[in-house]
């Protein structure tokens, strides 16, 4: 299968600058206290060592780092107040540990720290793998045109991986609270919509999109493993075959209704035809010549795992309306200094685009 081949090649030296922040963006920590706490673990950090903090994201802090001689990934939550369920360290190295051997696109965690005092928040040390990154709406030049296809289905076809685990094999399955995952789910992204909704005409939207999803009856399917921010930006792709090295960001990780996981995957797929605001919130290529449709992408995951899709279309909606109000939650972050960068102010732009994006689809003017 397309989503397992993994290549063995994790190169740290191949990095850029480009794949960090500026020096001025860095949010820095305490080095000392990271040695110290890290020696009392049998593991070995050197705190001279400068700083490099990821870019791309938009929450959660990735650093490399070294530890005991190798490349390692520092992972915190960002400061402030933390949205219910999200940025959760102990959720995710809790996933990693368990899918690491089950799945070979998923790096292990090396360690998890829950004391805030040692670098300002709980933490983690995932494995580092290498590779490349595709973010945004356009293809890198070194990447073929005809590689819309290959992407498309390694998608699809990752994401039914996913699902297909055995949660009570590998240790999962406690995980989550299947029983009514999606009734709280809309209920949750309501409340967090108002809670950073800024004006009427938001306040109104989010109300309206709000209501029409606590409406809906979905079919209880047999809950999986999910994601729950499942994108191409969120793999790590061998630079060479363009197979999955990892699989990352799981601090959402979860058990519920599979097709949520598809629908959130749908929500970055921009296609051919779309508005011109939806393209521009494009965080995929996939509107590029080449790529499938959100229609031909649903199907191919329906052949793979014999799912009825009769309630994707509603939970697309609720998908979209969770994207609305995080890119929210992600303006306010900036507005109120919490997190850096000028990329993050015209989020409330985009987040309105898609508010009324959900709202279009919810009185059947954008089919």
């Amino acid at each position: 299968m397309t989503g397992q081949e993994v290549s063995p090649a994790y190169n740290a030296a191949s990095l850029s600058s480009e794949d960090f922040v500026d020096e001025a963006e860095i949010v820095p920590f305490d080095r000392d206290k990271l040695a110290s706490h890290l020696q009392t673990c049998g593991l070995d950090y050197d705190p001279t060592m400068e700083i490099q903090q990821f870019a791309g994201g938009f929450a959660n802090r990735n650093y490399l780092v070294e530890v005991d001689g190798r490349p390692a990934i520092l992972r915190r939550p960002p400061a402030g107040v933390i949205p219910r369920g999200a940025h959760d360290m102990a959720r995710e190295h809790r996933i990693l540990s368990a899918l690491a051997p089950a799945l070979p696109f998923v790096p292990g965690s090396l360690h998890f720290c829950a004391d805030p005092a040692v670098i300002g928040a709980p933490f983690q040390l995932i494995e580092y793998r290498g590779g490349v990154v595709l973010r945004g709406a356009a293809l890198p030049a070194n990447i073929p045109a005809d590689r819309g296809d290959h992407l498309s289905a390694l998608l699809i076809e990752t994401l039914a991986a996913i699902h297909a685990v055995d949660t009570t094999a590998c240790g999962l399955g406690d995980l989550g609270r299947p029983a009514g995952f999606l009734d709280r789910s809309i209920k949750g992204w309501r409340d967090r919509g108002e809670a950073v909704t800024d004006s009427s005409d938001v306040g109104k939207l989010v109300d309206d999109v709000g209501r029409w999803l606590a409406e809906q009856k979905f079919t209880d399917r047999p809950a999986t493993l999910l994601h729950l921010d499942f994108k191409l930006d969120n793999i790590i792709l061998d630079p060479v075959g363009l197979t999955p090295n990892a699989v990352i960001d799981w601090d959402m990780g979860t058990r519920g209704d599979r097709l949520f996981d598809l629908a959130t995957l749908l929500s970055y797929w921009t296609e051919a035809g779309d508005s011109a605001e939806l393209i521009d919130c494009a965080m995929m290529p996939t509107a590029q010549l080449g790529f499938w449709t959100r229609k031909q992408a649903a199907q191919r995951y329906a052949d793979l795992t014999s799912c009825d899709l009769s309630d994707l279309p509603a939970l697309q909606i609720l998908a979209i309306f969770k994207l609305g109000v995080v890119f929210l939650q992600l303006h306010r972050q900036w507005a109120t200094g919490v997190v850096k960068g000028e990329r993050y102010g015209a989020f409330r732009d985009r987040a309105i685009s898609l508010l009324h994006h959900a709202h279009d689809l919810v009185s059947g003017k954008d089919d």
